[in-house]
């Protein structure tokens, strides 16, 4: 799936990652502005501040709106640096425009919106300004991709995607599950789009943005967006996961940078036995189907259902067991037998069904 795509036109001194920072919100014009030049100072190129800022619940700080758009000029003026912020309107994109904002990004609550996307794009329409659009808060591929897509058809060539991770109702270490698997599909499948991560709101912890910057270069990302505050404590809006202009300087200077270099003799023996076993799988599946329809002639024969609950139980603890033996996580054995199962049931099923 291609995109017509330019560079996003950023600062030609930049090495990777880029990095996006300023706070969550734009709150005072004192704060913004002594947040940016403590963050000019120590060498950021792009500066981000939320202007407006709908909350989960009503009651908390929504931001200035376009009251605080000139602080952003200001600051544009006075460090030099580009400056950014989140658009969810078409009167938003219109007034950032006119206030000279560089560079523009949809949130995860406007994305998972086919509609107001589509909004956002016809008012973009003959607007040479890079946009970067976040995943949508449901781990849904298409519905970025569709975002992305629609951006880009506007004529905005200059795009990028940025990971800020997913929602999801298990309360685990992260405030929203990485699930890294589905920017790597991302990659995959539009290889020219720039990709930026979002670790503030990926973690929600002032602690896990240094990992999760580390991971996000691991995987290859392109750029960093993160939240940075000259008084995170006492922040208006998502004061956990905000950093201190020097945490940041700290974190992005410890960053281990790996570079796609060639493909020496060695990975190549190695890919190729991968290839190999994959081959094998792909073998060992085959028969298992084959297995699986003779389970089902059966069944049909003897007026049996397809699914056997305890049956399916008993596979998914044994195998799920034997993983944790051989150094597997049970959770990815469990899901990679829970699509073997699903595959075996649809194959059954049309057998059954005859």
């Amino acid at each position: 799936m291609e995109l017509d795509l330019l560079p996003l036109n950023l600062p030609s001194d930049l090495k990777r990652p880029f990095v996006i920072a300023g706070p969550c919100s734009a709150e005072t014009e004192e704060q913004v502005m002594t947040t940016a030049h403590q963050l000019a100072e120590k060498g950021c190129h792009m500066f981000r501040a939320g202007v407006w800022k709908p909350r989960t619940k009503p009651g908390g700080f929504e931001g200035n709106g376009i009251k605080a758009l000139p602080w952003l000029k200001r600051v544009k003026e006075e460090t030099g640096m580009l400056v950014a912020t989140e658009v969810a309107k078409p009167e938003h994109v219109e007034l950032a425009l006119e206030y000279g904002i560089d560079i523009l990004w949809i949130g995860a609550r406007t994305t998972v919106n086919p509609f107001a996307v589509q909004e956002l794009a016809d008012s973009l329409k003959g607007v040479d300004v890079p946009v970067l659009v976040k995943n949508p808060v449901s781990p849904d591929l298409e519905l970025w991709i569709g975002a992305l897509l629609r951006i880009n058809r506007a004529g905005v060539r200059r795009l990028g995607a940025i990971h800020r991770g997913f929602t999801s109702i298990d309360q685990r270490i992260y405030r929203n599950t990485p699930m890294w698997h589905i920017p790597i599909e991302l990659h995959r499948r539009m290889p020219g789009l720039p990709i930026v991560c979002d670790p503030s709101h990926m973690g929600g912890r002032r602690d896990l943005i240094a990992p999760l910057c580390q991971q996000a270069m691991d995987m290859g990302f392109d750029g960093l967006l993160v939240e940075s505050h000259c008084n995170p404590d006492a922040a208006w809006s998502d004061a956990s996961q905000q950093v201190l202009p020097d945490v940041l300087d700290f974190i992005i200077d410890r960053l281990v940078i790996r570079n796609n270099a060639e493909m020496t003799e060695s990975l190549a023996s190695l890919r190729k036995q991968i290839d190999e076993m994959d081959t094998q799988l792909m073998d060992l599946l085959t028969k298992r189907m084959r297995v699986s329809r003779e389970i089902a002639i059966y069944k049909r024969e003897h007026n049996m259902a397809v699914v056997q609950a305890t049956r399916y139980n008993e596979i998914l603890d044994k195998r799920g067991a034997q993983g944790s033996l051989c150094g597997m996580s049970p959770d990815f054995v469990r899901r990679v037998y829970e699509a073997i199962h699903e595959e075996s049931v649809r194959q059954q099923m049309e057998i059954i069904n005859k």
